[in-house]
């Protein structure tokens, strides 16, 4: 049995998909389990990881493990008492989703400190451990939907800087090779999309596919600052802007690992806004 945390989610939902689609027995844990469909013969839990004890029925028996904070914030979570449920059950595999920021940016304590005890506390639990380090999320789109849907408009910072936003299905396919696959233990994996775009660019691409312009208005870093502070804390507005804005050369960088693990490319953006463009029309 393989557990994955998160299922609802950008990645967890494509990582259920992709499991059983393999023929894996697969648990779907989130803190809402009617939160929508899943393939056949994939159990449903509800639990939170912040609530560690309401793990430990359905890690009982099972053989691995996906864990990453579903939203909660790695800050809030105790990874150990996660841990030690999942020791207890017999997991011996975990594939953890980590962020890029544990390496790029290590003195912040939103983007690299959480991550970086998160990921030391897998790596010291016993269990063969995957890590997965993504890079911006094509997903974080969504935030747009909405102004697309009602202006056919796109506000964003820094519309000319650009970043190797991942798509979560190719996460959720290299967390698939890890979670049943041979040869992943030990290894860390950074993953991007396969080239840079920019935030005018990727506003362009979803007209494209809407087949209607979208106009795209560049924001200032205060007024950025402003609309992420409605749903962002403090210190993470704070390093996710300087991504955004200055991001490093290895947070430019485009990871290979993608290709050399599935034997294909890396998803353009393109691909991710056909998939969801119903959210934008």
């Amino acid at each position: 049995m393989i557990v994955v945390t998160g299922a609802t989610g950008n990645v967890g939902r494509p990582l259920v998909q992709a499991l059983a689609a393999a023929g894996e027995r697969v648990t779907a844990v989130s803190r809402n389990a009617a939160a929508g469909p899943v393939p056949h013969g994939v159990r449903q839990h509800r639990a939170d990881l912040a609530a560690p004890g309401s793990l430990r029925p359905v890690l009982d028996g099972a053989e691995a493990l996906f864990l990453h904070d579903t939203g909660a914030g790695a800050h809030l979570l105790d990874v150990r008492d996660i841990l030690d449920a999942a020791r207890a059950g017999g997991v011996g595999r975990i594939v953890l989703l980590s962020s890029q920021g544990v390496a790029t940016r290590p003195q912040s304590a939103s983007h690299g400190g959480a991550g970086r005890s998160m990921e030391e506390a897998v790596r010291q639990s016993g269990a063969a451990w995957t890590i997965l380090r993504p890079g911006g999320f094509a997903s974080n789109a969504f935030a747009w939907a909405e102004s697309v849907r009602t202006r056919r408009t796109v506000f964003a910072p820094f519309g000319d800087v650009g970043l190797p936003v991942v798509d979560p299905a190719d996460i959720a396919d290299v967390a698939a090779a890890a979670l049943h696959e041979e040869g992943h233990a030990g290894r860390t994996y950074e993953l991007t999309g396969p080239a840079l775009t920019t935030p005018r660019q990727r506003a362009q691409v979803i007209a494209g596919a809407l087949g209607e312009p979208v106009t795209f208005v560049e924001q200032s870093a205060g007024e950025a600052r402003a609309q992420m502070r409605q749903f962002m804390p403090g210190p993470v507005v704070g390093t996710t802007l300087s991504i955004l804005g200055a991001p490093t050369p290895a947070e430019q960088r485009i990871s290979p690992v993608t290709e050399q693990l599935l034997g294909r490319p890396a998803r353009p953006f393109a691909d991710w806004v056909t998939r969801n463009i119903g959210a934008f029309a």
